[in-house]
């Protein structure tokens, strides 16, 4: 298997034992019922994770809409993480980033036809989207990084786990990097292995299936993330695969994700001058950060230079004020979506829009008319 990326901090386990135990104390409020959680009438698919950041959410939240979008008028709620207003939004063509956050904004920009929303309340986001005439017609919503929110019960809820960053190996917060304990993962109806090698071996994925150590009533699956054709951020010019990148390009790669390392990585076999420029998750692109990533990128050799970014990045350096002129030509975006590895697509679609058909918006409405 790859080596994986989990750096351990042993020194903080007392602090990880008290928010273990913080944890623990939550998670038996809701076990009890004494925490409520609620239920909704219209099919709710949650993915999430119990680590902070990195496990791919949005490709998977990505490849959920487009399963779903053509038969269903499909809403996508998200706490809209570092956005700059509060309470419940739902996105309009025009809605900019710092409204939404970033995520959010990728996911409207991509499929206009779909609402999008944001609220930290999800059970009251799920109200709004429900109610009739906020966003008419919504059949079904999907949850985006929800794990941890139990006061919503999904119908269906999808774990992500990292492939380099096993959950049996990883520690609580802040000594590693999960959100709860590893036996938090059997509220999942589906698991998902992300980020796999292509060419991962039928050894790794027995030793996987044994780590994981699910209940009979789970699903596992395994994808890996494929990269799309390179765009400029401004998106006028051609597009091309990475794998036509100039050998002899240097690239600046700026990125502000939780997990790079897999990014430069998957670029490496593609050039060898990947000079990285890593933010933190969701970062705030300052005005010194703009002077930093024109520095960078002027200090490469002049001819084949360029600046690659995530999608994620691109929609708030695209909207940035100070994003200097002479380097937009220079910079440009990769996108990526996942594939189900071992022929595992179909069996999902299925178990997906089976979830989904079975559970319509109006079955309790009809089965209360059918009591009279």
């Amino acid at each position: 298997m790859e080596n994986n990326f989990i750096k351990i901090h042993k020194w903080l386990y007392p602090v990880s034992w008290l928010y273990g135990a913080g944890v623990w104390i939550r998670n038996r409020l809701f076990d009890w019922g004494i925490y409520k959680e609620k239920s909704f009438d219209i099919p709710v698919i949650s993915v999430g994770n119990i680590t902070v950041g990195g496990t791919g959410k949005t490709p998977h939240t990505e490849y959920l809409i487009k399963l779903l979008k053509p038969n269903y008028k499909v809403a996508v709620l998200s706490r809209g993480y570092k956005r700059k207003s509060k309470g419940f939004v739902l996105a309009q063509p025009n809605t900019p980033v710092n409204i939404i956050g970033d995520e959010p904004f990728q996911m409207k920009q991509k499929f206009p036809d779909i609402y999008m929303a944001v609220d930290r309340d999800r059970c009251h986001g799920i109200e709004e989207l429900c109610n009739g005439y906020t966003a008419p017609g919504t059949e079904v919503v999907i949850l985006d990084d929800a794990f941890q929110h139990r006061y919503v019960k999904p119908g269906m809820n999808i774990l992500l786990v990292d492939y380099h960053r096993p959950i049996c190996e990883d520690a609580l917060l802040p000594a590693g990097r999960m959100r709860e304990p590893e036996k938090g993962k059997n509220r999942a109806h589906i698991v998902i292995i992300t980020k796999c090698p292509k060419d991962i071996t039928p050894m790794d994925v027995r030793v996987l299936r044994k780590q994981m150590g699910l209940y009979p009533y789970q699903q596992l699956y395994f994808t890996t993330l494929n990269y799309g054709k390179l765009y400029p951020i401004t998106r006028q010019g051609k597009e091309y695969p990475i794998a036509n990148i100039h050998k002899d390009a240097h690239i600046l790669l700026v990125t502000g994700i939780a997990s790079p390392a897999k990014l430069i990585h998957d670029l490496s076999p593609y050039n060898e001058h990947i000079n990285p420029l890593t933010f933190s998750d969701h970062h705030d692109f300052t005005p010194q950060d703009m002077e930093i990533i024109k520095s960078r990128f002027r200090q490469l050799p002049e001819g084949k230079r360029m600046i690659i970014t995530t999608e994620k990045d691109a929609v708030r350096l695209s909207s940035h004020p100070l994003l200097d002129e002479s380097i937009k030509p220079f910079i440009y975006v990769l996108p990526i979506e996942v594939s189900f590895l071992h022929d595992q697509q179909e069996l999902f679609n299925l178990n997906i829009t089976e979830y989904v058909r079975k559970n319509p918006r109006n079955r309790s409405l009809s089965e209360r008319k059918d009591a009279y």
